[in-house]
């Protein structure tokens, strides 16, 4: 008999990450990962199983109720996998504010209270909520599970998560949030399994990719983050503008008379990387562009990475380490490079033949500062945590 299996969601804006997951008696073991991308036509599902890549085309077209393309999607599975020994499906949800602490099991209040929290991720919220609604509506016998990217900063000092308004905003809910939450639970746990000594210090988790972020840990725990009331602040990203004058929105919204919608679409679409050099959102063309906007947009992110670095360091009482992750974090010495050239006063070396390679500690012996490359899972991480509910939950009984 084949064992149970657990599949993974993690939506974003504009594709799907897919995990397949293989449950035994303790753990949980991916046997492939995928992913749906809407930004193409036809719709694309990219499979990595062990060794094999399939790029599948998908006949179903995009709309807003993804039953059509999940079922597609799990026909193409269920020639790989016995998709009928599926038990459960964890979701990675971008927003849990103040309701959520850590992962539950899904049902019809959990997916109430997730709604209500849509203004507060707009971009993200409704897609998850497509997707579970979806599965409810193919597989209404499988176990959901929500793993949230803000519960891991509920452990943030409460001055790193209030902003200076009045109170009654505060408690109304505008406040620090921060994101990427699923990500730093794995590299702290990584971190903490490969080098303990360095894992109890304070450590600042460079998050790099199209979102991106920082993340201050001390001894594995988050006390403060780059990212606040929204995925838009912090530091610069792919399309998106990181920290902001608020009075450059009431600039946009008055004298320039910008709708709300024109200036979400600045903010969230034009900005960043892709704004900055007006070439590109990705670093990789910018990086090989010999253009002086492209330099522009490059020097602007990896300044704003390190002045954050820097404030953050600040919450956690000094720096031992530095990790970075993610697509950029992982893959681009030169990013790397640059921000840590701007941190070499606090002693920060890196050695340039390790960085080249993206060996997992890429600093001096001599530096004073460890650095480190660790590549992310997050989807391992939501396996785990709806394995872990649904584990809890069956011993109860």
């Amino acid at each position: 008999m084949s064992a149970d299996l657990l599949l993974t969601f993690n939506a974003g804006s504009s594709s799907i990450k897919i995990g397949v997951f293989e449950i035994d008696r303790y753990s949980t073991h991916r046997l492939a990962s995928g992913m749906i991308d809407f930004r193409k036509a036809p719709l694309q599902f990219h499979v990595t199983e062990g060794p094999a890549i399939f790029n599948v085309d998908l006949r179903t077209k995009a709309s807003e109720d993804l039953s059509e393309i999940l079922s597609e999607t799990f026909g193409w599975l269920a020639k790989h996998f016995n998709i009928q020994r599926v038990t459960a499906v964890g979701h990675r949800v971008v927003h849990g504010g103040d309701t959520f602490a850590g992962p539950v099991r899904i049902d019809e209040s959990t997916i109430k209270a997730i709604d209500a929290l849509t203004t507060l991720a707009p971009l993200h919220q409704p897609q998850c909520l497509r997707l579970i609604r979806a599965i409810q509506k193919l597989r209404p016998d499988v176990a959901q599970v929500a793993s949230f990217d803000t519960a891991f900063h509920r452990t943030n000092i409460e001055s790193a998560r209030r902003f200076a308004i009045p109170r009654k905003l505060h408690d109304d809910g505008i406040k620090r949030y921060g994101f990427h939450g699923l990500s730093y639970k794995y590299i702290a746990g990584e971190l903490t399994r490969r080098n303990p000594e360095a894992a109890r210090g304070k450590v600042i988790v460079a998050h790099l990719g199209s979102g991106a972020s920082l993340c201050g840990l001390k001894a594995g725990v988050s006390l403060d983050s780059s990212m606040g009331f929204s995925t838009l602040d912090g530091i610069p990203m792919a399309t998106r503008c990181g920290v902001l004058d608020p009075g450059v929105i009431l600039h946009l919204l008055g004298p320039l008379g910008r709708s709300i919608a024109e200036v979400a679409d600045i903010l969230y679409k034009k900005s960043g990387l892709l704004g900055v050099s007006g070439i590109s959102a990705d670093s990789r063309e910018l990086l090989m562009s010999n253009r002086p906007e492209a330099r522009e947009a490059i020097d602007l992110f990896t300044f704003r990475i390190a002045g954050e670095m820097a404030r953050i360091a600040a919450t956690l009482g000094g720096l031992d380490a530095i990790v970075f992750t993610a697509g950029i974090g992982e893959h681009q010495p030169f990013i790397r490079a640059a921000v840590s050239e701007r941190l070499s006063w606090l002693g920060l070396e890196l050695d340039p033949v390790c960085n080249d390679a993206n060996t997992e500690t890429i600093s001096t012996t001599s530096s004073r500062i460890a650095a480190y490359v660790i590549q992310t899972n997050e989807e391992q991480v939501i396996a785990d945590e709806a394995f872990s509910v649904l584990h809890e939950a069956a011993s109860a009984i």
